[in-house]
């Protein structure tokens, strides 16, 4: 397997529900307008606390300072698995179950920080910059690395140089076991031509700026309702590739015939992790979610956000993942 460092440098921010307003016009940009800015990687996720935007520094200059944007200090690089050098392939991704163990499970007993972003084409596994040596240290065994410069792929291991902390031989790392909630929605994992971006857009501008998914300041909303329907949306336009999560209602907005789906068209239930927002330092997060679902051979999709992660898992599995997330922690888990 090959392990590619990919070619850019990632800045992971978030925008305030109330704030959104003041960046409409460069999000638009960034959206729709690939002509007018050099941003190659773009990540948009609205949950119900704010909007994160995971964007190169290209798409990060977009980004004025601001009290409703929250910026994490460090700069990250993707990581992309590849069984034949393809990165970024057309095809639909096979989740973190097939990275799990070989990955971000090494990684978070190093302690080392991922945060994670599955698209339809492929799973991103973002760590701190100032991390790469202890990443290359980990995985050069069980994998050939790569790193991505100027469309070009070097070989790299650790005794070239390479920024970054060296690893220490700090103890062995028991996670903080968080607490799981499982809402109703129904998901779909899908993609669309870029070509017909401008046809979706009045659609996806109205999902994502007016779809009016937050309760006003006035509401009381018991967690039993929260749980019913939870709102969440993500898009991603990196590369030249486009992904879109969404639950079923959305999906429904947009033109059948312009989306891509998998040929089952499989249906996906959302694991959300974290009873308060998790925060970026803590390490192995991603693994006490997806090393169990890798033991039970369970694919999944994972998309980490500002505040919380999120993993989705086929409709049919979600029974066993409930269970099998209830035994993890002794304790029930909400359904």
């Amino acid at each position: 397997m090959d392990l590619h460092i990919l070619d850019h440098r990632l800045r992971v921010t978030s925008i305030s529900k109330s704030g959104l307003v003041h960046f409409t016009h460069p999000l638009i940009k960034l959206l729709f307008l690939r002509n007018r800015t050099r941003c190659k990687f773009f990540s948009l996720t609205e949950t119900p606390e704010n909007y994160t935007v995971v964007l190169d520094e290209e798409g990060f200059k977009e980004l004025q300072p601001s009290e409703h944007l929250k910026v994490e200090g460090s700069v990250w690089l993707p990581l992309n698995v590849a069984s034949s050098g393809n990165v970024s392939s057309s095809s639909q991704a096979v989740g973190v179950t097939k990275i799990a163990k070989s990955v971000i499970a090494p990684l978070a007993q190093q302690h080392v920080s991922v945060f994670m972003l599955s698209t339809y084409q492929t799973d991103f596994i973002l760590v701190r910059e100032q991390d790469l040596s202890v990443v290359v240290r980990t995985l050069e065994e069980e994998f050939n690395i790569y790193r991505e410069v100027d469309g070009d792929s070097l070989p790299l291991r650790s005794h070239d140089r390479c920024n970054g902390r060296q690893s220490n031989g700090r103890e062995a790392l028991h996670p903080k076991l968080h607490p799981v909630l499982i809402p109703q929605n129904r998901f779909c994992v899908v993609s669309l031509d870029p070509d017909t971006l401008p046809s979706v857009a009045t659609t996806l501008l109205d999902v994502l700026f007016y779809s009016g998914g937050s309760p006003r300041e006035d509401e009381q909303v018991s967690a039993s309702q929260e749980l019913d329907c939870i709102k969440f949306f993500s898009f991603s336009l990196i590369d030249g590739y486009i992904s879109l999560v969404m639950d079923t209602a959305a999906q429904r907005q947009f033109p059948a015939e312009l989306l891509f789906t998998s040929s089952c068209g499989e249906l996906w239930r959302m694991v959300r992790i974290g009873g308060q927002p998790l925060g970026f330092d803590e390490c192995g997060i991603v693994a006490q979610i997806s090393q169990p679902l890798a033991d039970g051979d369970i694919s999944a999709y994972y998309i980490s956000t500002f505040s919380f992660d999120h993993a989705l898992v086929p409709e049919e599995d979600i029974v066993s993942v409930t269970h099998l997330l209830q035994h993890q922690r002794k304790e029930p888990s909400s359904s």
